[in-house]
């Protein structure tokens, strides 16, 4: 179990949003930097970033940003946002990216996952976020028709690291994970899927170490983590007890 905090980018600074919407981000800090390297200090073992400029302009936005965080720590980075096609794959993976997050191209082209899982194993991974149940896409800005599971399903036994399967209308307001709809997801794959959207206290934590969580691969934090509600020592102690005791 891996607990992955988060900083989404927006103008270059690191927000969070609510529900995903553009209009409603609060900046938490202007250097995203030194919030990478804060998560770094407290333990924290992986982090994931997201271009929210990206996610809507379908294109990397704040490069720049990433960049600068690749220089100046050393725990692994997954990145999603904006990333629909193989050129960027490439390019991010060269930086140094450990993990590339694909969203809405793993709808529109799923058989460019499939065949960047290929090229680069163990470094690609499918976002797939979710309103009632469908997929969204283009930052969350437009619903396909197509369900979590049906997509999950689309790239199973072709190599893709992880799923990150994000509640939409749980993402940003800490109502807690939609433990439920990701056990779903989980049990249909064989994917590792990690939770995102809404985690909200140590609660959470607690929740997704019970047993029945065993087949989820981690979860992300955001808001709690920049508002206090989630302590970084207590959490990752958790957590760190959880595996000592698991491979006992």
């Amino acid at each position: 179990m891996i607990l992955f905090p988060a900083i989404d980018l927006k103008d270059g600074e690191c927000v969070r949003l609510i529900h995903g919407d553009m209009t409603q981000a609060t900046i938490f800090n202007h250097n995203p930097t030194h919030q990478a390297l804060e998560f770094e200090q407290q333990g924290f073992e992986y982090l994931h970033v997201v271009d929210l400029d990206g996610a809507f302009a379908g294109k990397p936005i704040n490069g720049d940003a990433v960049s600068d965080i690749l220089k100046n720590i050393k725990m692994p980075v997954q990145l999603g946002g904006g990333i629909r096609d193989m050129r960027t794959i490439e390019f991010w993976i060269e930086k140094g990216i450990s993990r590339v997050i694909i969203g809405t191209a793993a709808v529109r082209d799923p058989e460019l996952v499939k065949e960047a899982a290929r090229l680069f194993p163990n470094k690609i991974a499918v976002g797939i976020d979710a309103k009632h149940g469908l997929v969204a896409v283009e930052g969350w800005a437009k619903l396909s028709q197509i369900t979590a599971v049906e997509l999950a399903k689309t790239f199973e036994a072709v190599g893709v690291a992880a799923i990150i399967y994000t509640d939409i209308a749980r993402d940003g307001v800490l109502k807690g994970l939609n433990i439920e709809a990701t056990l779903e997801l989980a049990k249909s794959v064989s994917i590792p899927v990690i939770a995102s959207g809404g985690l909200a206290s140590l609660d959470d934590i607690k929740r997704i170490l019970q047993p029945d969580c065993s087949a989820l691969a981690g979860a992300i934090t955001g808001r709690a983590l920049y508002d206090g509600r989630l302590n970084p020592s207590e959490a990752l102690a958790l957590i760190k007890k959880h595996r000592v005791q698991n491979n006992a």
